[in-house]
């Protein structure tokens, strides 16, 4: 059965703007918003429907879907002035595909399950490629009946769609997942130095590293563009210090012990101190090298 409900899109950033557009793609009539006018000058040059706030993507549509930079972007597009929750009504439901903490979830889920919407945390993991080619791994939380519902919004944007519990866990799994990430790219970072340093061609080393054990997303990504210099972004630094801190935060409610996730956030910090926010994370490598004095590509 063709799913005819209208969906509404809210952030057409880095990420958010692809997404949008598979959903089109897929066969779903958008009504977007958006803080700066490129991204929705773009969607609607392919057909989407332009909003003039956040609370009238919420009147028009019957799914509203945000995906934005932070926990404070999303409480203001949710349940500030113009909000998605003043247009909200029995059988909205909002989808925010931002990577936010816990907490913050299930403060705006309770929020606008006064007016009746439901809302499921879906966030995402495999970055602007992911993005544009409609791969993305999505983990959601939420009421399962809800979930089962918008899975066909999903599979417009993901590949991999799992249903992780009750609203909020689907962030708790996407903090792992950044967990992963971050201590995997430290990882490469700290590979591609040793290698530099004793002598030894980094891309031979990255050739033979890549077809064992050690192999990764991060080897066979983040690692070219280190060597290569190409430090744009697909995910920028200032995200994923804002994902390590939110990890941290969640770590300590817990009792749980991360010191190697504590370790990346302070090298993140510091990429943060340089003036480096806006660089992709493959940038970490940047603080390795000043704290060794040489660069990755050097050999």
């Amino acid at each position: 059965m063709t799913d005819t409900r209208r969906v509404g899109f809210i952030g057409l950033g880095i990420m958010g703007r692809p997404m949008a557009g598979n959903l089109m793609k897929a066969g779903f009539q958008l009504v977007v918003w958006n803080r700066s006018r490129p991204g929705i000058d773009a969607l609607t040059g392919e057909g989407a429907s332009e909003a003039g706030s956040a609370r009238e993507v919420a009147e028009r549509t019957d799914v509203v879907i945000t995906m934005v930079g932070f926990a404070e972007d999303v409480e203001q597009v949710a349940l500030g002035p113009n909000g998605v929750i003043e247009g909200a009504r029995e059988g909205l439901v909002h989808i925010d595909m931002t990577t936010i903490s816990r907490d913050a979830t299930v403060r705006i889920a309770e929020r606008l399950s006064e007016r009746g919407a439901s809302m499921l945390d879906a966030p995402v993991s495999g970055g602007e490629p992911g993005a544009i080619a409609g791969t993305l791994s999505i983990m959601v939380g939420g009421d399962e009946a809800v979930f089962e519902s918008c899975r066909s919004l999903f599979e417009a944007m993901g590949k991999t769609i799992v249903y992780c519990g009750p609203s909020g866990s689907g962030q708790v799994v996407k903090l792992c997942n950044q967990v992963v990430v971050g201590l995997n790219n430290l990882a490469v970072c700290e590979a591609l130095i040793l290698c530099v340093k004793s002598g030894v061609d980094p891309g031979r080393m990255l050739e033979a590293i890549g077809a064992g054990a050690a192999n990764s997303w991060g080897v066979q990504n983040l690692a070219p563009k280190m060597l290569a210099r190409d430090f744009r972004a697909g995910f920028k630094v200032e995200h994923q210090l804002k994902d390590l801190r939110y990890a941290l935060e969640e770590a300590q409610a817990a009792g749980a012990a991360l010191p190697g996730t504590a370790l990346v956030k302070d090298l993140f910090d510091r990429l943060h101190a340089d003036g480096l926010a806006e660089e992709g994370t493959q940038a970490l490598v940047k603080a390795l090298e000043k704290m060794s004095g040489i660069k990755a590509g050097d050999v």
